[in-house]
């Protein structure tokens, strides 16, 4: 369903991925720090599809970025499915503005037609490379190369009029220095000498990521580009097309790389798989399966909070929050430039937190969206179980394994805790264990009774409570006791006592 918005000029930013595939966690933080400032300052929160790249494209990744994107909260106030005066929100469907708009840099010689082909362009490479020498295409060659400098304009106008294959590139300034602002990282002064003329326009006719980009952000009157660090070198670039247009500069801020946890190189899926994690918020149902944060049990929530402290520290004393109260307190000034090492288990950390700040009912249905077995198992159980043991969840997924023993008998019995209890006297516990699971009425006092019986017969009561909670669990962890045996039920206990009988007595 299309919305139709009204339009905040006020503070724009945009994301802007290339659906290549699934989205990397670097780039949902970028999408984090967008959100963060536009809500912080009132402002819009863009969603472009940069898919010019149609040879890269991968069916279904323009959704996934989406549904990632609402999975976190991170919602964008325009994008694709928006009708607003700066659409549409794919690149594929701009082409008429990128047209327009490389024409008037043409006529204004900030850029010019270059015909020369692929071969002639690998032959000059070839030639530098064997003085030792690197090939750039910029004012040191291009009045020897084939293209509208030089060559005379009825050349120029034949080739194209024959349709000769043909990209246009941007005219560098010579000896030029260009002094760029970061918002992040301050100011820096390039001379434009070292760049080359950038294709602005491809062959086929489709516009790079320099031109697109930056038509775009002009014409959606974005003020802020907060993207990744990567783009820095491309900084230099942007601010020459933005003069030779004409335009006002939006601010520009690059963020820090998130890092592998060694710290070594940018966060990568290997790193990933290594150290047992995902680096996709959402399962990704592409060629090759991946799954994600979500599948891995992690909250929205409590990536969300991780993800805002790579780069950028809420005020001290402030860790668990919610994305609201990171929107507060988010300064894109505070943000550093130094890259952030990934640490899996500080996220397991903020994760067990928001865990213990949702609903019951909020992690039951979660749970049961990962566990098959969870979904055969009664909701309002589930629920009141998942209460009794949430305290102890690093994941969802972990909830499972902590709460499994309140629905089903153990299935094995761990070796050290069975060491432990078999000494004498497990036969007599045992015993009273059934006997009395026949006796009360209510399970609410076995445990109690087992004590005074234990007092009563020479045996201590941790050696009881040790026997007792073994037989239910398989093992000697576990929530209180006595809350364990009220929830399962004298029945229950009776039979898995039985049972252990059986087997080890």
């Amino acid at each position: 369903m299309i919305k139709i918005i009204f339009i905040n000029i006020l503070r724009r930013v945009r994301f802007a991925p290339s659906p290549t595939g699934p989205l990397h966690i670097g780039g949902l933080r970028t999408a984090l720090f967008n959100y963060l400032f536009a809500k912080k300052t009132e402002g819009s929160f863009i969603l472009r599809i940069e898919d010019t790249d149609k040879k890269r494209e991968v069916a279904g990744a323009e959704k996934y970025i989406v549904d990632a994107l609402n999975w976190c909260g991170i919602v964008p106030d325009e994008g694709p499915e928006t009708k607003s005066p700066f659409g549409p929100y794919r690149q594929s469907e701009r082409s008429h503005l990128y047209n327009k708009e490389i024409k008037k840099l043409v006529a204004a010689g900030h850029a010019y037609y270059a015909f020369d082909s692929e071969e002639e362009l690998a032959s000059y490479r070839n030639e530098c490379e064997k003085k030792g020498e690197t090939f750039i295409y910029n004012y040191s060659n291009r009045l020897s190369l084939k293209n509208s400098l030089s060559l005379s304009s009825g050349e120029v106008a034949d080739l194209l009029e024959e349709g000769e294959k043909h990209v246009v590139r941007f005219l560098a300034p010579k000896d030029k220095t260009v002094k760029t602002i970061d918002l992040i990282r301050g100011e820096s002064n390039i001379n434009s000498s070292l760049l080359d003329d950038k294709i602005l326009m491809k062959a086929d006719g489709t516009p790079t990521y320099h031109f697109a980009n930056v038509v775009d952000d002009h014409l959606m009157k974005i003020t802020h580009v907060i993207r990744g660090e990567e783009w820095l070198p491309s900084l230099a670039l942007h601010f020459l097309l933005y003069e030779a247009f004409g335009w006002k500069k939006p601010s520009f801020a690059h963020l820090p790389l998130i890092l592998n946890p060694n710290g070594k190189g940018k966060l990568s899926k290997r790193s990933g798989e290594k150290g047992g994690f995902p680096v996709f918020p959402i399962k990704w149902e592409g060629e090759v399966k991946l799954e994600g944060f979500k599948e891995h049990g992690v909250l929205p929530s409590g990536l969300v909070n991780y993800l805002a402290t790579l780069g950028w520290s809420p005020k001290e004393g402030s860790e668990v929050l919610s994305l609201e109260e990171l929107t507060e307190m988010f300064q894109l000034k505070s943000v550093v430039s130094a890259g952030a090492n990934f640490d899996f288990e500080k996220l397991n950390w903020y994760n067990h937190k928001h865990i213990q700040d949702v609903s019951n009912e909020y992690l039951v249905d979660e749970l049961q969206n990962l566990n098959i077995s969870a979904q055969k198992t009664n909701k309002e159980r589930l629920t009141e179980a998942v209460g009794m043991v949430k305290e102890r969840a690093n994941t969802v997924l972990e909830l499972w394994g902590l709460l499994e023993y309140l629905f089903f008998e153990p299935r094995k019995y761990d070796d050290k805790s069975l060491k432990k209890i078999k000494k004498d006297g497990l036969d007599k516990i045992c015993s009273e264990i059934i006997s009395l699971c026949h006796s009360l009425e209510k399970p609410d006092s076995l445990i109690e009774n087992l004590k005074l019986w234990g007092d009563e017969n020479g045996i201590g009561a941790g050696q009881i409570m040790m026997t007792t909670r073994a037989v239910l669990v398989g093992g000697l962890s576990g929530i209180d006791l006595q809350k364990i045996v009220s929830f399962i039920g004298l029945a229950s206990v009776s039979q898995r006592t039985k049972v252990f009988v059986e087997k080890h007595i």
